[in-house]
């Protein structure tokens, strides 16, 4: 590892570390989707070892470990895949922990601001708290799409952190111009930047729905489409599918709603998947229509591509019958969607102002 100095400035490290964030949060997210989608999100029914280990093969070996848990024996592959998301979270938590360690001894020759850095490993602890109470409360819907938001976010704040690097020197960060995303022509129009900020609130909430919709189970409610059990408007249980906590004692492992419930919850997801397309459809096609710069362009561009993929995903996911690596592939096109929409909110903000945190 060279030393931090003239070679190496902070601001390319932090540059690096932000980019591997970014990855490595994509990463989490997916193979998060992936354990949660495998039923392996108890394969380790402790935290944060597995069955009093660091790895599975420590526990596959220990009969003590198991007979700790006589309720829940191991299952190698499950827990594997649990231990693999943990260790690949846990990383990344590092990672924001470095990045928040050379912010602060930066000083006044930061790149990135304090808030900032400090907002981001504050959130990555609450995650972290988050994955525990996942496992500890037997996941709980509401724990469950908690974290899933969480993740999303972390993914979000390393990504806006990228964006908003300079490749200038350590200490010239706060000034120097960024040609590749000044662009040319005049300022975009505030009501483009109004849609997308309209937009990434809606798309969180649909997110925060596709979140609900799978921790209790709805996915499989409507295994048909554009109809639901052969209906447009089944039965459906409204009033009870959004109560958020239904006591402590509950393994949700499996789910534990009825069908009318499962109905209603997998009905909404769909109906704001529809208000979620028309909405970042708006702001891209006025993005495009409204501004001349090449970055807003190529960004709004990014983001029709997203959700034309997304949407792919989602209808091929309930036609083919929900197999795994489709339903996974569906929470990869949410973070990408997510990443889109937030490149193109990153290429609206005045120029003067795209390098303040």
């Amino acid at each position: 590892m060279q030393p931090l100095g003239p070679t190496l400035p902070v601001s390319r490290w932090i540059r690096r570390l932000a980019l591997a964030g970014v990855l490595l949060g994509f990463c989490v997210v997916v193979l998060g989707a992936y354990v949660r989608l495998s039923a392996a999100g108890l394969g380790c029914p402790d935290w944060p070892g597995c069955y009093g280990h660091i790895s599975p093969l420590g526990a596959q070996h220990s009969m003590g470990a198991q007979q700790a848990f006589p309720n829940r024996p191991l299952n190698v592959g499950k827990a594997w895949r649990e231990m693999i998301h943990r260790y690949a979270a846990s990383t990344l938590g590092l990672i924001v922990l470095v990045i928040a360690g050379l912010t602060i001894a930066a000083g006044r020759a930061r790149v990135v601001g304090l808030g900032y850095a400090l907002a981001l490993l504050a959130i990555v602890v609450f995650q972290g708290i988050l994955g525990m109470l996942t496992v500890t409360l037997q996941l709980k819907p509401l724990i469950v799409t908690s974290h899933l938001l969480f993740g999303i976010t972390t993914l979000g704040l390393m990504w806006w952190l990228l964006l908003s690097l300079p490749r200038a020197g350590w200490g010239q960060a706060r000034t120097a111009a960024r040609p590749d995303i000044v662009g040319t022509g005049a300022a975009s129009p505030d009501s483009a930047r109004t849609l997308v900020v309209i937009a990434i609130c809606l798309l969180g909430m649909q997110i925060a729905l596709g979140g609900w919709t799978s921790s209790n189970y709805a996915a499989v409610a409507c295994p048909d489409f554009p109809k639901c059990q052969g209906a447009w408007w089944p039965h459906a249980d409204f009033r009870n599918a959004f109560v958020l906590w239904r006591g402590l004692a509950i393994n949700f492992e499996g789910g534990v709603l009825d069908n009318p419930t499962r109905v209603a919850i997998h009905l909404t997801h769909r109906l704001g998947a529809v208000i979620a397309t028309l909405a970042l459809t708006t702001a891209a096609v006025v993005a495009l229509v409204r501004s001349r710069r090449r970055r807003v362009r190529l960004s709004a561009i990014a983001v029709l591509l997203a959700l034309v993929l997304q949407l792919s995903i989602g209808i091929s996911m309930v036609l083919r019958g929900f197999p795994l690596w489709l339903a996974t592939a569906h929470n990869a096109g949410a973070a990408l969607l997510v990443l889109a929409t937030l490149a193109l909110a990153w290429s609206l903000r005045p120029s003067a102002r795209r390098a303040a945190f």
